[in-house]
């Protein structure tokens, strides 16, 4: 299993943005009303949920991030992956900033009381766009792929997502755990990494008609 402590979490971040970015780029106006594995939310939701978490990372990456509207979704406007992209390139850009690895990240949606290590918190970020980026590209019918080693790294911090009643809640990110599924040996672990953010693996989009 890849150690996060001993490769850099932004790297990890970034390779994983960029994926996320390769499947938003697929998304036209015409798809926001597309259903995906976030519970209710359609394409166009989850798409502004993203835009607008990237803003928040990227407001808590240079000391800000405190008050919730800050990462309230974005309007995506009539260029919904110009809009993502926009976004995405400012996220980047925070993280990359000299002495970021010694901040403190406030994510009130998590919790408010106090910062997180720049490590951890950016260790959320690059879980979210990876499975974010899998949300996407299922929805629109394309079966993703992602490196092995971005994979064992999003294993342990999947496993550390709080499973409670937070999962239940109407607008949650990440619904509740899911077992295997009958003769499924859990042997992927992209897979286990869905399940324990409660996507199924197997989810496609309803066919029309």
């Amino acid at each position: 299993m890849t150690d996060t402590q001993e490769v850099d979490i932004r790297a990890l971040d970034a390779r994983a943005l960029k994926a996320a970015r390769s499947y938003v780029d697929r998304v036209d106006a015409a798809a926001l009303d597309r259903p995906t594995p976030c519970g209710a939310w359609t394409l166009g939701r989850l798409l502004a949920h993203m835009t607008g978490q990237n803003h928040g990372f990227a407001a808590a990456a240079r000391g800000g991030g405190r008050e919730l509207a800050e990462w309230a979704d974005r309007p995506l406007g009539a260029d919904p992956a110009g809009a993502f992209a926009a976004s995405a390139a400012e996220v980047a850009a925070a993280f990359a900033e000299e002495g970021v690895p010694e901040r403190g990240f406030w994510l009130p949606e998590i919790r408010d009381g106090g910062p997180f290590p720049a490590r951890q918190a950016i260790g959320f970020h690059f879980l979210d766009y990876l499975v974010h980026g899998w949300d996407v590209a299922v929805s629109i019918g394309l079966r993703p792929a992602f490196d092995a080693d971005l994979v064992a790294a999003a294993l342990p911090i999947a496993a550390l997502v709080p499973a409670g009643p937070a999962r239940d809640q109407p607008g949650a990110a990440f619904g509740p755990v899911l077992g295997a599924a009958a003769g499924d040996d859990g042997a992927d672990p992209f897979d286990r990494v869905l399940r324990l953010l409660g996507r199924d693996p197997n989810w496609a989009p309803p066919r029309a008609g």
